[in-house]
C-alpha cells in the first residue's frame, strides 16, 4: 500500500494506508474479532472517541494553529451534513473540529471523505501529542518577533506518529503564542512556546520562552518556565528530551487520574525536571541533528490575498451604518500589513451548522486568503481582509446568522458539550451556556467593565470550557434533593483571566467560593453577582480587582439564597431537571476514554 499523501493541501499528512487499515478494523471489531480495550485504544489513536450513547461516536479533527482552507470548510460541512445527525460542527477550546453522533461503521468513510480534503484525525485523542494551538493573529501581529506559524506546523509533524508519542502515561496538549501577551494560553498547557529574539555575534538569533508543566482540571497550575530561551534549530530536541521523560516516568503511569506531565513537574519541581531533561539529551538519540527546516509549514497566505477592488465597485454601508460600525469596533483588528484586517467572526458557544460552513467557505475565498482560522475561544478569524471588503463581508455573514457583534466579550460564552455527549460530563454545559446567553440579551450589559468579562462553564471539573480562567466560570455537579433524587449544579469560580485578543490580561486561575449553585438558578445568580459589583466597586475598579478585595464571602452570601432546593413536585420540578432536557436528573457519569 502507498505510503504517499492524499492531498497536499493543510499541515498534516494524511495516509491511505492508515485509512484502508481503520476501515479493517472496525469491520474485524463489528465482526467480534478484536478485543473491545484494543480497539479503544487504536480508534482513538485515529481520532474516534466513544460518547455516552452507545454505539455511536465523536469525531475530532485536528486543526493545527486553528488553520483551515475554504475547500476543507465546504468538507467539514459535507461531514456535518452526511454523518453528523445533530447537522453541526463543534469548534472546541483547542481548535479542533468535533463532530458528534456518528455511527461507528459510519466513521471509516467519514475518516477518508475528511482525508480528500487534507484533513487528519490521526491522535487526536488517546495518550499522543494532541493538536498544536495557536494564536490566531500569528503572522499578522504588529507585536509578534516573528511567525511562529511555521515552527507549531515543524512540531506538529515531527511528532505524529513518533514512537515516543503512541502511548506516553498520558495526554500532551501544545501551544505556541505569536508574541509575550501568550494570546495562545501557553500558560495552561503541557507545553508552551513564546516567540523571543536575541543579538548573537551582531545577528538576530530566533528562538522560544519553553514553558512545561501547565494545565487545568482537577489541579490547575501555571506552566513555569523551563527555558528562558531555546534556539529554533533547538526546539525540537528539547521537546523530544522533554517527551521522553514523561513517557519514561513510572510514577505518573501508576494513576492516569494524576499521570499529566503538570503532576511530574509540581512534584519534583521545574529544576528536577530541568536536570531530567539535560540527562536525557546526553543519550545517543540526542546527538543526531534535528532540523526543523524541512517541516517548517511554509505557506504564503499574502500570496492568495485579495486584491484591490476595480474602480467604482466599492460598496459602503448605507440604512444599516450602525450596525455594521458597531460590528466593526468590536470584530476587526488591523494587521500589520497595511490595508488589511484580521475579522472575527462569534460563533455561539463554538456551533457551527452544516449549512454554514459553505458559506463562511465562500465568505474565505471572496474576502480573504482562502483561508480562516479557529480561535480557543471557539471563534473564527479570517485574514488578510481589505477595508474595501469589510463591509460586503458582513452582509454575507448576516446571511450565515453569524454577524453578531461583540466578540470575545461577556455575551461570547464559553462552553464544552457536557452531558450532550460527553461520557464525564455531569450536567448539560451546552443548555447553561444558551440560557446564560438569553440572560444577558435581557440585561444591560452596557457598562464596558461588565461587557469586558468572560463566562465559561464546563460540564465536569475536567475544564474543557477553561471556567478556571472565566472571570466568572463554572464547572458541573450535583446536589441532594428531595426524595432522594438529585439537581443538576455547578461550582462556582471567580476572578480567573486570560490573554485574550482584546487585551486583557494573564492567566489567572479563579477562586472557588463555597457553595453549589443550582442549574436553574445561575442565569439569576450571574445577574445578582454582575449587581453587586457594579454596586460596591470603586471607581473605574476591574472585576477581579474588585473580587481581591472584597474576597469570596460576598459570593458564597449570594449562592447561598439560592441553596434551597424546595421540594420535588409539579411546581418545581423544573429545579430537579437540567437545562434543555425533559426529565428529571440523574448523575450518569460514565468512565471517560482520555486515560485509556
Amino acid at each position: 500500500m502507498s505510503q504517499a499523501k492524499i492531498n497536499e493541501k493543510g499541515i498534516l499528512p494524511v495516509l491511505q494506508e492508515e485509512l484502508d487499515n481503520f476501515e479493517r478494523v472496525v469491520g474485524e471489531f463489528i465482526q467480534g474479532d478484536w478485543d473491545p480495550i484494543a480497539f479503544q485504544a487504536f480508534r482513538l489513536r485515529m481520532g474516534v472517541y466513544g460518547q455516552r450513547q452507545p454505539d455511536v461516536h465523536m469525531l475530532r479533527v485536528k486543526l493545527p494553529v486553528g488553520e483551515v482552507f475554504s475547500e476543507q470548510l465546504e468538507r467539514l460541512g459535507v461531514i456535518a451534513r452526511d454523518f453528523a445527525p445533530m447537522k453541526k460542527g463543534h469548534v472546541t477550546t483547542r481548535e479542533n473540529m468535533q463532530f458528534h453522533f456518528v455511527p461507528l461503521e459510519q466513521t471509516p468513510q467519514a475518516l477518508s471523505v475528511l482525508g480528500q480534503a487534507g484533513l487528519s484525525t490521526r491522535e487526536a485523542c488517546g495518550n499522543t501529542v494532541r493538536n498544536v494551538t495557536g494564536c490566531p493573529l500569528a503572522g499578522v501581529c504588529a507585536d509578534e518577533p516573528f511567525d511562529t506559524t511555521p515552527y507549531a506546523g515543524a512540531y506538529a509533524r515531527y511528532f505524529l506518529r513518533h514512537p515516543v508519542s503512541q502511548g506516553m502515561p498520558r495526554k500532551i496538549k501544545t501551544s505556541f503564542s505569536g508574541c509575550e501577551k501568550d494570546c495562545a494560553l501557553t500558560s495552561i498547557h503541557d507545553v508552551g512556546f513564546i516567540p523571543k529574539t536575541r543579538e548573537v555575534g551582531g545577528q538576530i538569533e530566533k528562538g522560544f520562552k519553553m514553558v512545561v508543566g501547565g494545565g487545568l482540571a482537577i489541579m490547575p497550575r501555571i506552566a513555569p518556565t523551563l527555558y528562558e530561551f531555546v534556539p529554533v534549530d533547538n526546539y525540537l530536541r528539547i521537546s523530544e528530551a522533554v517527551l521522553r521523560v514523561f513517557d519514561a516516568s513510572e510514577q505518573e503511569r501508576k494513576n492516569r487520574m494524576k499521570a499529566r506531565i503538570k503532576f511530574m513537574v509540581d512534584r519534583i519541581g521545574i529544576d528536577e525536571f530541568r536536570k531530567l531533561v539535560e540527562e536525557e539529551l546526553k543519550r545517543p538519540w540526542a546527538q543526531k541533528t534535528i532540523d526543523p527546516t524541512p517541516l517548517l509549514y511554509l505557506d504564503d497566505e499574502e500570496a492568495d490575498a485579495p486584491q484591490p477592488p476595480a474602480a467604482g465597485t466599492q460598496i459602503s454601508p448605507n440604512g444599516d451604518r450602525g450596525e455594521f460600525e458597531l460590528w466593526r469596533n468590536t470584530n476587526v483588528q488591523t494587521q500589520k500589513q497595511a490595508g488589511f484586517h484580521v475579522v472575527l467572526v462569534k460563533l455561539p458557544q463554538g456551533d457551527i451548522q452544516d449549512h454554514q460552513f459553505p458559506l463562511l467557505a465562500d465568505i474565505a475565498t471572496k474576502y480573504a486568503s482562502g483561508r480562516a482560522r479557529f480561535t480557543q475561544q471557539q471563534n473564527m478569524a479570517f485574514r488578510w481582509v481589505r477595508e474595501e471588503a469589510l463591509y460586503p463581508l458582513w452582509k454575507d455573514l448576516k446571511e450565515t446568522g453569524l454577524a453578531e457583534p461583540e466578540v470575545n466579550t461577556i455575551t461570547d460564552v464559553t462552553s464544552c458539550p457536557g452531558t450532550d455527549s460527553c461520557k464525564l460530563g455531569i450536567t448539560s454545559a451546552m443548555g447553561l451556556g444558551k440560557a446564560i446567553r438569553e440572560e444577558l440579551a435581557n440585561m444591560d450589559i452596557s457598562d464596558p467593565l461588565v461587557k469586558s468579562l468572560h463566562i465559561k462553564m464546563s460540564g465536569c471539573p475536567n475544564s474543557c470550557g477553561q471556567h478556571h480562567l472565566a472571570n466568572i466560570g463554572f464547572h458541573g455537579a450535583s446536589m441532594k434533593g428531595d426524595k432522594g433524587n438529585h439537581v443538576p449544579a455547578y461550582e462556582m469560580f471567580i476572578g480567573g483571566s486570560y490573554q485574550d485578543l482584546n487585551g486583557q490580561t494573564e492567566a489567572r486561575i479563579g477562586l472557588r467560593p463555597k457553595g453549589k449553585v443550582p442549574a436553574k438558578r445561575v442565569p439569576e445568580i450571574i445577574r445578582n453577582v454582575l449587581g453587586y459589583y457594579q454596586k460596591h466597586r470603586a471607581e473605574a475598579e476591574p472585576f477581579n480587582t474588585f473580587v481581591d478585595r472584597v474576597g469570596v464571602g460576598p459570593i458564597e452570601a449570594i449562592i447561598g439564597e439560592y441553596q434551597d432546593l424546595g421540594t420535588l413536585n409539579r411546581e418545581n420540578i423544573d429545579t430537579y431537571m437540567d437545562w434543555d432536557k425533559t426529565v428529571l436528573y440523574k448523575v450518569e457519569r460514565g468512565e471517560g476514554e482520555c486515560a485509556i
